[in-house]
């Protein structure tokens, strides 16, 4: 009789030890509380189980950092990767439909703080539904975002080593482009209205980082519109263009109307895929060597005694 007490001990004792071993393997041990990139802070209970994206880029993320099979709705035009076109939509990220992420039963969403409308976020806090804002605006911030985003899915492990292979390809294109003479140009959004980014957009990030200089760094807007007097003025030596999707967009040769704009002269005309340099994902790496190639090629086409 006096063994039985220690057997029921030991007994309780080996199951809670299963317990929290069974809890530590599905990620659901620990409350977390972070801080989003605006700095509020979010609390969950657990790694969340139910995610809905409300940003392409943000659904690319989830899936990078190994939260896939977690991401239950996502809004329009999250198609990489290729699953995350089978997705269940949830409007666009500008026109949340906020009966179908109800309907969904998330235990966290993921917002783009300047892409989404406040008044959906809203509605969502109201829901008692935990949001967590995602604003990066430097290729360090997408590293960070892959390390936050696989800790609030409890995929910590693939969310660190995708933002360690991150950082390790972005550290072999600055040694290899970013000390190479500078190169000033013209990143061209759209044609109508003729929109560009300023110096706190991360494409100006990944301008720095191939050896460019952005002619409108200055400019107060991130994405401000300008006018075509102001690229004649600023006389940029490249410009890029991104357009709409993968085709190369018909109104970037327009340019060609002032032959003696520098990037005409000398034929540094340039494209890169939207997806690939305006979404905050590891992709953007991939239009980064673009980038970095092309401004390389304008350097080879100046002058003798100018490289």
């Amino acid at each position: 009789m006096p063994r039985r007490p220690a057997l029921s001990r030991r007994s309780a004792a080996l199951a809670t030890l299963l317990v929290a071993t069974a809890l530590a393997a599905t990620g659901t041990q620990a409350e977390i509380a972070m801080r989003d990139d605006t700095g509020r802070e979010v609390k969950l209970a657990r790694p969340a189980l139910r995610i809905v994206s409300l940003a392409p880029h943000v659904t690319e993320l989830l899936f990078a950092a190994g939260a896939g099979e977690r991401v239950v709705g996502a809004v329009a035009y999250s198609d990489y990767p290729e699953a995350a076109r089978k997705l269940p939509r949830v409007g666009g990220y500008t026109n949340v439909d906020m009966e179908a992420v109800a309907a969904l039963k998330p235990d966290l969403v993921i917002a783009w703080k300047s892409g989404n409308r406040d008044a959906h976020l809203d509605k969502l806090a109201a829901l008692g539904i935990p949001v967590f804002l995602n604003e990066p605006r430097s290729l360090d911030d997408v590293a960070r975002s892959l390390e936050t985003i696989g800790r609030l899915a409890g995929t910590d492990a693939a969310g660190r080593a995708a933002a360690d292979a991150f950082r390790a390809r972005k550290g072999a294109l600055a040694t290899s482009f970013g000390q190479r003479p500078r190169v000033r140009m013209f990143y061209q959004i759209w044609d109508k209205p003729l929109m560009t980014i300023n110096d706190e957009h991360l494409i100006s990030d990944v301008i720095r980082l191939c050896g460019g200089e952005n002619v409108f760094a200055k400019l107060a807007q991130l994405a401000p519109t300008i006018g075509v007097e102001s690229v004649l003025a600023a006389d940029p030596e490249v410009i890029v263009a991104s357009g709409m999707g993968e085709a190369r967009p018909e109104w970037l040769d327009s340019w060609k109307r002032w032959p003696k704009l520098a990037a005409t002269a000398r034929d540094n005309l340039y494209f890169v895929p939207p997806e690939l340099i305006q979404r905050h994902t590891p992709r953007i790496l991939d239009g980064a060597a673009m980038l970095c190639d092309q401004l390389e090629m304008a350097r080879g086409k100046r002058p003798a005694g100018t490289r």
